[in-house]
């Protein structure tokens, strides 16, 4: 197979982008035999930009001379086409890899799974594909699987052995990075070759041939081996290949051969490295409002903060849950709502004057009913163990003392199990005291704090937040009103309301822009709503 890649001149110089876009088109028309030809990302944008409004319009200038180009080379070259370029999709416009047949034909259209910050913020492509499962595209033509990634996508190594498992003959790699230098681009295609068996033919821009960052096309085959790295020249290149040549090893000393995947795969552990899967959910940050937070899980069928009820609340697809943490007396964290024991289990006395093995010998279920008899407590980790990445956690870290600091050795490892079980993204602190978020801000300034209600100063809790940094409140009826809301939403800041299990009132906290509602009896309040 003959594969033409190529790599025109970028510059962040926007007066320059008819004479780049014109290389590209005159590269093109160079072309006179090949069966495959790769252009790289943004090939309907020819030099950078700094706006949407910038990017909409390059894209709208060219998109189609640009399409109708490769159409064009395709059928006269007999080549199949790979050309990257802005997509209008129902969502938004997507970042997207357009794939040509030999007579012209669009035969798929690959959507770039990782978006950088300027795609997400400046340029506001559709993402919202990006935050649900989906298995690697894969297109077939002419017996031959091609796999897809796109700039940003190279740098997600975990995808490879997922890409590995479908078998493909060729990744296609349409670029714009501009950041690493050639030699660091030449490692992560050589590694992506070798982890999938498969040929890399990555088509990129260049800053010119002074340059030791941008450029860096080049195709690599499944050993590892590189055929062509163009590092900052402007052109394009030919390379040949058999794409159906694959490297197999022996898979382990003494061992029948095999894919390098193929040996990997059988001692994977990935709950060693990381929560994964199609069971995770977006982050905090970038899942929607409005949202439901089933209030100490879904404590209308099942005990309050316990196994039963989180889980109940996981599989009806709450978007958020919450849960309460207090401290043993011997220093293990537990999930309770109540300082007393009490009301919710067999025993007696106040929660953190009990030691865990105190605590186990309790019953937390019976009380709720004869069902659950024989529920025992419930620690932080069992439940970041079983639910971390697919469930928001509104985590109420309770105050031992409204008047003084918390703990510092209970809040570094509360955050020590957050780390552990890596889900930083996916849960937030509700905290009451100014001195306790003060604290945990500081500690652990990457999870949200949502500011929670103080008896002493019920009014003032969304200017507690804008003084205090925090991302969200957690307000308290009946003291808050329309204009506290808005004042909190003016500084970027979401609001939670505690409580609501009547379908009217939740629908009026709606339609005074609450972001989230918190309630007891999920169920009914997301059937009523249609909110999760």
């Amino acid at each position: 197979m003959k594969a033409v890649i190529l790599q025109p001149p970028y510059s962040r110089d926007v007066s320059r982008s008819e004479e780049f876009f014109q290389y590209k088109m005159d590269l093109l028309d160079q072309i006179t035999e090949a069966d495959l030809i790769v252009l790289p990302e943004y090939s309907d944008v020819p030099c950078a930009t700094a706006t949407l409004e910038e990017t909409l319009y390059y894209h709208q200038k060219y998109i189609d001379v640009l399409l109708e180009k490769c159409v064009e080379t395709a059928r006269r070259c007999h080549a199949m086409v790979f050309v990257n370029a802005l997509s209008p999709e129902e969502g938004g416009y997507r970042n997207t890899t357009y794939c040509y047949d030999r007579e012209g034909i669009l035969r798929g259209k690959y959507f770039k799974k990782h978006l950088p910050p300027l795609e997400l913020e400046t340029l506001r492509l559709d993402s919202a594909y990006t935050f649900e499962y989906s298995e690697p595209y894969v297109l077939e033509m002419e017996g031959l699987r091609f796999g897809f990634l796109t700039c940003y996508d190279f740098y997600f190594y975990e995808a490879f052995a997922r890409i590995a498992r479908e078998k493909v003959d060729i990744i296609i790699g349409c670029s714009l990075q501009r950041s690493d230098t050639h030699e660091a681009i030449e490692i992560i295609c050589r590694f992506l070759a070798y982890n999938t068996n498969a040929h890399v033919l990555r088509s990129s821009v260049s800053f010119g041939e002074d340059s030791a960052v941008c450029g860096a096309s080049m195709a690599v085959d499944p050993r590892g081996r590189v055929l062509a790295n163009m590092k900052g020249r402007f052109g394009m290149e030919t390379v040949e290949f058999d794409p159906k040549d694959k490297y197999y090893k022996p898979a382990g000393y003494g061992n029948p051969d095999a894919a390098h995947y193929e040996y990997i795969e059988y001692g994977r552990k990935p709950w060693q490295y990381r929560m994964g899967g199609p069971a995770m959910i977006a982050g905090d940050a970038y899942l929607p409002y409005p949202r439901l937070c089933a209030h100490r899980g879904f404590s209308k069928v099942a005990p309050e903060n316990s196994m039963p009820a989180f889980g109940a609340a996981v599989a009806l697809g709450a978007s958020e849950m919450e849960f309460d943490l207090w401290p043993t007396k011997d220093g293990e964290i537990v999930s309770i709502h109540d300082r007393k024991l009490d009301r919710v289990s067999t025993g007696s006395g106040i929660i953190y004057e009990h030691t865990y093995e105190e605590l186990l010998k309790l019953d937390f279920g019976v009380k709720f009913g004869e069902s659950f008899r024989g529920l025992r407590i419930v620690r932080f980790e069992e439940i970041l163990r079983k639910f971390a990445g697919q469930v928001i956690m509104n985590v109420h870290v309770k105050p031992l003392d409204l008047n003084g600091s918390y703990e510092e050795e209970t809040m570094k490892k509360i955050v020590g199990l957050i780390r552990k079980y890596d889900c930083a993204g996916h849960l937030y602190f509700m905290l009451e005291p100014d001195c306790d978020i003060a604290m945990f801000k500081k500690y652990a300034p990457d999870i949200p704090v949502c500011v929670g209600h103080l008896s002493a100063r019920p009014w003032e809790i969304v200017d507690r937040a804008i003084a205090l940094g925090a991302q969200k409140v957690q307000l308290f009826k009946p003291y808050f009103d329309q204009e506290m809301i808005d004042k909190a939403h003016a500084h970027g800041i979401r609001c939670n309301v505690f409580w609501a299990d009547d379908p009217e009132e939740a629908r009026r906290y709606l339609k005074m822009g609450v972001d989230c509602i918190l309630t007891n009896d999920y169920q009914k309040i997301h059937a009523s709503l249609g909110v999760q």
